[in-house]
């Protein structure tokens, strides 16, 4: 038992990001969760952590440690929820990642619901843009709009995203409608500093790379989103972002024989599969209950997909 819990706390350092976080969060002194970080180390002959005055960073060897730590606990959790008949509630801290819009916009307004449902339970929601080390800063689980072709991560698919080439009525009426991509590579195009390829689809899903030149340099992907809105240029646009402005007509569909590919979509990642914590389990399965194949922000917009998708199956004709 001694041994376990040098386990806890080692996994709880991690979680929390500092000794004395997680010596709080445990209700032991800072000395006593160093001494026992000193002794697991120890007992396995390797360094687990690199510590600095301000932060902690897990070493090879400790990631990997950690994962294996992760599912210990898990599954121990999964026990005594078995034998005291509480499988399905979830308790703790559940630490999350989220892209930055797609947080405020499509999982912040729904956090009732769901916390409402698991009293017991204590979000960490991250809004990030950029993809976080999940073992190394201590996440349970990440939602990602991605292509995950590849990933040592476990992911489940929450919903299809679907990307358009979009404008403003202004800004076509002021410069026109291209026709074709070298056409579009003459308009102003918007992007991030992330989005420094649009990896587009015809109608026999071929790929085409179009790197855009943007006429304004932003790490922000809303700074870009309220530009194309504005009627500065093109954007490459999804519609869980624009979907309302597609629908009214504020904003409308360039060149509509091309779309972002369609292995993009919304994923939840987490670490591992076997022993799925309770609380990582129910927010996976909300979030694809809440969004599914076909995603409510996708609603109202046939008019504006449907077209799409014939013009698609008649070049491909």
């Amino acid at each position: 038992m001694s041994n376990f819990l040098d386990l806890e706390i080692f996994a709880r350092v991690v979680a929390a990001g500092s000794m004395s976080a997680a010596a709080r969060e445990m209700s032991l002194s800072p000395a006593v969760v160093s001494k026992r970080l000193r002794r697991l180390e120890d007992r396995l002959g390797t360094r687990l952590l690199q510590r600095t005055t301000r932060q902690i960073a897990l070493t090879e060897a400790g990631k990997g440690f950690y994962e294996r730590v992760v599912a210990i606990l898990a599954s121990v959790e999964e026990a005594e929820s078995f034998v005291t008949r509480r499988s399905a509630m979830a308790s703790g801290v559940l630490k999350i990642s989220a892209p930055t819009s797609f947080g405020r916009m499509h999982i912040a307004p729904h956090l009732s619901e769901f916390m409402a449902a698991n009293p017991e339970l204590t979000l960490q929601l991250m809004l990030s843009d950029d993809f976080v080390d999940l073992v190394g800063e201590g996440f349970d689980v990440a939602l990602r709009i991605a292509e995950l072709n590849d990933s040592t991560l476990v992911a489940r698919k929450l919903a299809p995203i679907h990307r358009v080439l979009c404008a403003s009525p202004d800004y076509i009426a002021r410069h026109g409608t291209p026709k074709n991509l070298d056409e579009l590579q003459e308009h102003s195009l918007l992007a991030t500093q992330g989005q420094d390829v649009w990896k587009l689809e015809d109608a026999g899903r071929e790929g085409i790379a179009l790197k855009p030149r943007s006429a304004i340099v932003t790490n922000s992907n809303e700074v870009i989103r309220e530009a194309v809105m504005a009627g500065i240029g093109i954007g490459l646009r999804s519609t869980w972002d624009v979907g309302p402005e597609l629908s009214s007509g504020d904003l409308q569909v360039v060149l509509p024989q091309y779309r972002a590919s369609r292995g993009v979509g919304l994923f939840s990642v987490y670490p591992t599969r076997r022993f799925l914590p309770a609380k990582v389990r129910v927010f996976i399965d909300y979030m694809a209950s809440l969004y599914g194949s076909s995603p409510y922000w996708d609603k109202g917009l046939d008019p504006v997909l449907n077209p799409i998708e014939q013009d698609l199956r008649a070049a491909a004709e």
